[in-house]
């Protein structure tokens, strides 16, 4: 390993479940990257809802991937956004000195000084429009979106309404529909009007000062980007054979059983897409950001050291678009 990278680096850990306060920040030992791998130095890193989830071990389905009594990986962390600082034997993509984002969905472990990343996990090079705090942001958002958005097969023309559209996949997900060539209308609260509209919303409802669910109005698909509506109080805004998206289980996980059940029937249906972590929807981001055609929504920003703060305002519910921690 270069001789310039450090035994030890410092790293959010948890070894037990729970509220923010499991977190402390402490030495480890820094990780060598395997042959197909690349060592990247954090620079920045989110903290987004599968985080935080991850870090409490609920819904307890999640468990089954992480440990059912303990975790398994101890350090959380999966957007980031750095730079190649050595790389495996058989690494062909990337050099040494790239400056690389995306979304580490299966290893986690970004919310540290240094992260181990497979050369063909959905990482790509960096735009050099962006800041890293910019690059850490927007991957996890744009990657949930995405699946949303295709396994509703939005086309060009369709009318879509996005609930929950001031958060990491709201955002995304209004800034991709109109890439899509849909029209747009959005649902947030007063003091994110401004925002969702400027990031092209076509309409935007202010949802304390009016019940989006009785608009009026019919959408070909409606996407609940918080998981906090449900597909019985938004039935109304489906034209026939809409359909309901969400990205939560629902009250008694009742989103998969209402998929199983309207999938078999020709009338409107909800479905819960499971997303896929793929190198070509950070490739995709990477090009929109690139053409000025993707804008990064951050609301706040901490250092590693304030990694439970940062984890209790994501716990808080009030995020606007992304949290990002400053890792160097």
């Amino acid at each position: 390993m270069n001789p310039n990278i450090p035994s030890t680096m410092q790293a959010s850990v948890y070894l037990r479940y729970g509220g923010p306060e499991v977190l402390h920040v402490t030495d480890v030992p820094t990780p060598t990257p395997m042959p197909s791998q690349l060592l990247v130095r954090i620079h920045a890193a989110a903290v987004n809802r599968t985080d935080t989830g991850f870090r409490t071990g609920m819904p307890i389905i999640t468990r089954f991937f992480s440990g059912l009594f303990r975790p398994k990986c101890n350090i959380l962390g999966s957007e980031f956004a750095g730079e190649v600082v050595a790389i495996g034997a058989e690494v062909t993509k990337f050099a040494v000195g790239d400056r690389v984002f995306g979304v580490n969905a299966n290893g986690f472990s970004t919310h540290a000084q240094y992260a181990c990343i497979n050369e063909d996990a959905p990482v790509a090079l960096m735009p050099s429009t962006v800041t890293f705090e910019e690059a850490a942001s927007v991957s996890d958002g744009v990657v949930l979106a995405l699946t949303n958005l295709r396994r509703g097969e939005l086309t060009e023309g369709q009318r879509i309404l996005i609930y929950g559209a001031s958060g990491s996949i709201g955002t995304a997900g209004v800034q991709l529909a109109k890439h899509m060539g849909a029209h747009v209308t959005a649902v947030c609260a007063t003091d994110q009007v401004g925002l969702v509209r400027s990031l092209g919303a076509d309409e935007v409802i202010d949802r304390t000062e009016r019940d989006f669910t009785a608009i009026g109005e019919t959408h070909d698909i409606v996407f609940d980007a918080v998981g906090k509506s449900s597909f019985r109080k938004c039935r109304r805004l489906l034209v026939k054979r809409g359909k309901y998206l969400s990205t939560d289980l629902g009250f008694l996980w009742q989103n998969p059983l209402l998929w199983l059940v309207t999938s078999r029937l020709p009338t409107k249906r909800a479905y819960l897409p499971v997303p896929t972590y793929r190198k070509a929807e950070v490739e995709l981001l990477r090009d929109l950001l690139e053409a000025g055609d993707y804008r990064p929504v951050i609301d706040r920003t901490y250092t590693l050291e304030q990694v439970v703060e940062a984890n209790r305002y994501v716990d808080s519910q009030a995020k606007i678009g992304n949290v990002v921690l400053i890792i160097d």
